[in-house]
């Protein structure tokens, strides 16, 4: 079928060709014409549909929206061209002339079309559903760009946050991320390899939601090789905020005044608040660094540290909380036992609210 339709596409092209010369006058000649144009209009359909084949659907689109202006901007070259023609006059008739010769206004269309053509199919790179939905929702008020940076991709939290509607305005991946995450999940390593690909899995999970708005940006600095730099840089530019769990980072920005939402902060802060004299019943998991301590957690990974319950290792204990501790680590609580527990409890008891023992989650 394919190679049927290779051999009547051009004998189509010469029919029209022919055609054409009849209208022409129907002389040698001009048949001869007819079919020379209709071999060239055949040759630049191969042409094209060859450099299709080779250009994405949505350079395609940017490339006929790019054609389209040029056409726009050719009428109105050609009445501005027409005007300063009759202005100039027998004054500068030579000037007229090369004005509206045919070569220069040949020279003229070609070079604007194929910058128009050029143009469209570059910034077509920017061009997404959701940036268009954005372009055209009405806001009351603009919201900031937010980029993500490599850590808080990996992370993965960022996508429940989005679900929970707090994230609002566009996310920005910038492209040397992404290049970033390319090259930790081709590491010979197997936890970094793991790592990448966890990332680039969150960042086309995000694309696929459709009350979220993903950018992926070109924007590049080629005198940074540093990325948290480049991130920096583009959050500047764009006047931008940077989502992010890097500490390092979150110091960086803020020294330079680049606003930062940091996911950890915003994981202590949603922490329900305990009070000095509250009690909780928890399960010791494991024994403290101090002796005769215990070591719990709460379902958020909140670490509960318990004096004198390092021999209730594996049991469920009542716990009267005397201090809570906020570290640059997370938050610590440090708590008593309100009484001693009697009896000997099942390693596959309940919890409270603490976590279960590694053998009491996988019962």
């Amino acid at each position: 079928m394919k190679g049927i339709t290779h051999f009547i596409f051009p004998v189509i092209c010469l029919l029209i060709g022919y055609f054409l010369g009849v209208t022409l006058g129907g002389s040698a000649l001009a048949i001869s014409v007819g079919l020379a144009v209709g071999a060239g209009i055949w040759l630049i359909c191969i042409v094209l549909l060859r450099l299709f084949d080779r250009c994405s659907l949505r350079a395609i689109i940017g490339g006929l929206i790019g054609f389209a202006f040029s056409v726009l901007a050719l009428r109105w070259l050609d009445t501005l061209v027409s005007h300063l023609t009759g202005a100039m006059g027998d004054s500068m008739s030579a000037l007229s002339g090369l004005l509206s010769s045919l070569p220069f206004r040949v020279l003229v269309a070609v070079g604007v079309l194929y910058v128009g053509v050029r143009l469209g199919a570059q910034k077509s790179r920017e061009l997404s559903v959701a940036r268009l939905r954005t372009l055209l929702k009405p806001k009351a008020k603009k919201e900031g760009d937010k980029i993500l940076d490599t850590s808080v991709i990996i992370d993965g939290r960022i996508t429940d946050i989005c679900e929970t509607g707090f994230i609002e305005g566009v996310l920005v991946v910038p492209r040397f991320v992404l290049k970033e995450l390319q090259q930790i999940a081709d590491s010979s390593d197997s936890m970094k390899r793991k790592r990448g690909r966890r990332g680039l899995d969150i960042v086309h999970k995000l694309q696929k939601k459709t009350d979220v708005d993903v950018v992926i940006s070109d924007e590049d600095f080629a005198s940074t090789r540093e990325v948290d730099d480049k991130l920096v840089l583009l959050a500047k530019k764009i006047d931008a905020k940077i989502v992010t769990n890097d500490f390092n980072l979150n110091k960086v920005a803020r020294v330079q005044d680049v606003q930062v939402l940091n996911v950890n902060e915003l994981a202590d802060s949603v922490k329900p608040v305990v009070l000095p004299g509250e009690q909780m019943n928890v399960y010791v998991v494991k024994e403290g660094k101090e002796s005769n301590q215990g070591v719990a957690y709460l379902d958020d990974g909140t670490m509960v540290v318990i004096e004198e319950a390092r021999k209730f290792k594996g049991r469920t204990v009542e716990t009267e909380v005397t201090s809570v501790l906020q570290t640059t680590a997370g938050r610590m609580i440090f708590g008593k036992l309100k009484e001693q527990p009697k009896g000997r409890e099942s390693r596959h008891g309940g919890r409270g609210q603490g976590n279960r023992s590694p053998k009491s989650q996988n019962a």
